[in-house]
Formats: structure tokens, sequence, C-alpha cells
């Protein structure tokens, strides 16, 4: 686990960071640029999440939404479900949060290094995979081929706009999208996420995908991708979702003996394709 900042301070003790801009993404989406004090960056690695706090009203792990090349700061992007949550959208730049971490195993980057990458992102799942996605375009020639595939329910619900037609725009990066349910305005793909996959031509020994979205997805996702005989050890996921304290300690994220905030939230598909109910 690359966790220096935890090595740094106490475990338990949140940072009080400094909210730098506020965006509005959609009608339940925000996505926040945080700055830590005294200039200190978080050190990251793609994958990771932070613990973020607002004092009366708790404590939740989200995970990080931009790349540790990305100076100065980072992003989360947050979804409105809950008290917490509902706080943190009320929040002006200017207003103070607290940070713990990072935490949890990111994206193996160096397996991805000299390889085509694939990235299947599905709804809120493109946040933790645009770490690693701006990651790679930052550091575009240690990589081969470049595959987005992204789907969401609606393109009400799409997420980064701005980022979207950057990617849509550049040479060296294929992106698909496709919605589940389409509107007047909508000219694209409509579909499920899966029907983006059977039209790839893929070369599959040398393909690395990195998969991240509800967790009902993952299973068809893997099904497609197996499909095209994508090996099993070609492929990592993230179960971002389980989790909530952490550090391993309130058991909330456990599969059977894993703790998804410490082995996690990035799994390597052959080490939990038998664990049973990860996926």
């Amino acid at each position: 686990m690359d966790t220096l900042t935890v090595e740094k301070k106490e475990l338990y003790i949140p940072v009080m960071a400094t909210i730098d801009k506020v965006e509005t993404l959609t009608a339940t989406e925000k996505r926040f640029h945080i700055l830590l004090p005294n200039g200190e960056e978080l050190n990251h690695k793609p994958g990771q999440f932070v613990q973020v706090s607002i004092f009366g009203f708790g404590e939740a792990p989200i995970s990080i939404s931009s790349s540790p090349t990305r100076k100065p700061g980072f992003e989360l992007t947050v979804r409105r479900t809950g008290r917490l949550t509902e706080k943190m959208h009320a929040l002006q730049p200017g207003s103070q949060i607290g940070i713990r971490g990072p935490f949890g195993n990111g994206f193996d980057i160096e397996k991805f290094k000299g390889k085509d990458v694939l990235f299947v992102a599905g709804g809120i799942g493109l946040a933790p995979l645009k770490s690693l996605i701006e990651y790679t375009l930052d550091e575009r020639d240690q990589f081969n081929r470049v595959i987005i595939l992204y789907g969401t329910r609606n393109p009400s619900e799409i997420l980064y706009p701005k980022e979207i037609e950057e990617w849509q725009a550049r040479e060296n990066v294929e992106f698909h999208m496709t919605v589940d349910r389409a509107d007047e305005s909508w000219k694209g793909n409509v579909g499920v996420i899966t029907t983006l996959i059977p039209p790839l031509k893929l070369d599959v020994q040398n393909t690395i995908a990195a998969i991240v979205g509800p967790p009902v997805m993952y299973k068809f996702v893997v099904m497609a991708l197996k499909a095209k005989r994508l090996p099993d050890a070609n492929m990592y996921l993230s179960l971002e979702r389980r989790m909530k304290c952490g550090v391993g300690k309130c058991g909330h994220c456990q599969i059977n003996h894993s703790y998804v905030c410490q082995d996690g939230p990035v799994y390597h598909y052959p080490v939990i394709k038998e664990l049973e109910e990860a996926i």
C-alpha cells in the first residue's frame, strides 16, 4: 500500500484541507478540487481513496478522481446520497473538510505500461477510473493503444463532458459511449455497456482491462471480455463501493477473509474470481 501521507500522520486524525473549486456535473454529482495545507501533495496512486469528514455530519470513503500527475491538489467527485454528501454539496470554495489517507491498493501501473489499455466504466465508476485514465494520457508514451468504454443510464447523467470531449478529440484515444435510455438529443449507441465490447478488435494477450462500475455490471463485463478471450490475468476491478471506515476496523467491507479497504479497492481478477459474493 502506497500510503506515504498515512505513514507521516496519525491514522485516525484528519488533516484540514481547503475546497479550492466546486463544479456541478449532474443533478446529483459535483466535483471538488481540494488543496492540502502548506502545499503538501496527497501522493496517491490511481485507484486509491480518502476518508472525507465534516464535523457534526460524519465521515465517508471517497475515491480520488484525479491523477497524481495533476498538481497541485486533487479531485473528488461526490454523489449526493446521504447526510454527509448532502452537506458537502452545500459547501463553497474556501470551505474546509477533513481528509485522511490516501488508503487502499490502487491500480498496479507497472502492469499496464507497454500494453494496450482498455478502460470500462459504468456510471459513477468513471470517477475513480478517471484517475488512471488521466495518468495514462499524461504519460501517453508509456502505453500502447488506449480504449475507453463508458456507459450511463441516460444522457443527463453523463459525467465530465469537458474531459469526454477532449478524449473524443484525441487521435491516440478510442472513445466509445452508450446510454441505457436515450432522449431526443442522443445520437449515439443505446444499450448497456457490454454492447460496446463485441465490436472491439483486441490484441488480447497484450491488452490490460481496468473495470469500475456498479456491482451488477462486473460479471457481465467479465463474461463479455472472456468471450473475446481476454485472459483472467489481464483484468483489474475496483470494489470501492463496499467501504466504510477505510482502515479495516468496522468490518463493513469484509468479503470472507478479504477487507476491501485494505486488500482493495482494486483487485486483480484472478484473486477474487473464486471469492464468493465479491462480484
